[in-house]
């Protein structure tokens, strides 16, 4: 008897990311595909890190998350948001934000449901909805502005419609939702039982002077959102894995049915050192000047290759860079093959949409080092 598997999701069995870190490591070549950076930490996190060892903070933490670590988010949204959030209804410290949109899409989505998701969408959202049995629902973003085509999205809108997942700042191409973005989002969803799932995780990263807005600041959709964030995209420490996730009380109480039973807590000394940080630094730090200091320098030395960059992003990791009229392969071919032959790795952005929407269009990760960046651009001005 042959032994097999049910295949649960209809993504690829390695996804994008991956494969493009095994081609850039396989070839030496430089690695602005995967959103990483390559650059210290604040030597103060790291030793508030070796501090939580001493201190003791060893053992399971609360399946919740550290009482200090909750408060400090607690505040950090009062402060920047003028948002009240209670840390002990509200707030759910989890192992990375990723693992906190599938546990709220397990919390939320029913086999038969349907999923809306705006695309280009990050690739763990079709698999997480597929995994729960439900049914994703892509709708492209405005091909030029990648911003969202309301009326595309209400015409996908069906009685079993049960969940949208918002991604704003947005990956993989750096746009912001205005607040009349969020409001005729909340308009839509008014007289539904849909519910939303924010995915926040670059909040802290918004260039421009452009303001991010938070979902829950929005009083129609304070009760049916559930917003998830990522301490690693704010502190540059993505290894850790520490994400959270914000929602009203109902929300919250759905979601820790399903945490308590998959991861129930996280690492109590990344905690521990994440909360005394933020207290320390009195809940302002640099991650956006820093970052938007090397999106700027990026996109000054792409002017040097043959490369076109799209324009500049106002938030994230990532720069889209255009290549259209230099090459007929598609994007993940070209991608390829400048990770092969030019020894630059990038991610096409055909591989963020369920049908491979092809828009000769690459994405480049800019959170890296100077003499990464600089390494990288003298290699793509000589193709």
């Amino acid at each position: 008897m042959t032994f097999s598997l049910y295949k649960k999701h209809s993504a690829p069995d390695t996804t994008i990311f991956t494969h493009m870190s095994q081609l850039a490591q396989t070839h030496q070549a430089i690695n602005l595909a995967q959103g990483f950076p390559d650059f210290p930490l604040d030597n103060r996190l790291g030793s508030l890190l070796q501090e939580a060892v001493i201190q003791g903070y060893n053992q399971y933490a609360p399946m919740i998350g550290l009482y200090d670590l909750r408060c400090a988010i607690s505040k950090y949204f009062e402060k920047k948001y003028h948002l009240i959030v209670n840390e002990d209804t509200e707030i759910s410290i989890c192992p990375g934000a990723t693992y906190a949109i599938y546990v709220a899409l397990s919390a939320l989505l029913q086999v038969g449901d349907e999923a809306i998701i705006l695309e280009p969408a990050y690739d763990s959202y079709i698999p997480n909805i597929e995994l729960n049995g439900a049914i994703p629902v892509p709708v492209k973003l405005d091909p030029t502005s990648f911003l969202p085509d309301w009326e595309a999205i209400k015409k996908a809108i069906t009685p079993k419609t049960k969940v949208i997942i918002v991604n704003t700042p947005h990956n993989p191409t750096g746009t912001v939702w205005s607040a009349e973005d969020v409001a005729n989002l909340a308009d839509l969803v008014k007289d539904t039982a849909i519910t939303i799932v924010s995915d926040e995780v670059y909040e802290s990263l918004v260039f421009d002077q452009v303001l991010h807005q938070p979902l829950l600041q929005h009083q129609a959709l304070r009760e049916r959102t559930i917003a998830v964030y990522s301490f690693g995209k704010t502190f540059h420490n993505t290894g850790w894995k520490i994400g959270f996730c914000v929602a009203a009380p109902a929300l919250t109480q759905a979601f820790r049915k399903i945490h308590q039973y998959i991861a129930f807590s996280v690492n109590s000394c990344s905690q521990y050192a994440l909360a005394q940080y933020m207290i320390e630094k009195k809940y302002h730090w640099d991650a956006a000047s820093i970052l938007q200091h090397k999106r700027d320098y990026f996109l000054e030395q792409l002017k040097d290759t043959p490369l076109i960059a799209l324009s500049p992003a106002r938030a994230s990791y990532f720069q889209l860079v255009s290549y259209q009229g230099l090459s007929e392969l598609p994007d993940k071919a070209f991608a390829e093959w400048l990770t092969t032959h030019i020894g630059v790795a990038s991610i096409p952005i055909s591989a963020f949409y369920q049908s491979a929407y092809d828009q000769k269009i690459l994405r480049f990760c800019f959170a890296k080092q100077t003499a990464t960046l600089d390494a990288a651009i003298t290699r793509l001005k000589n193709f």
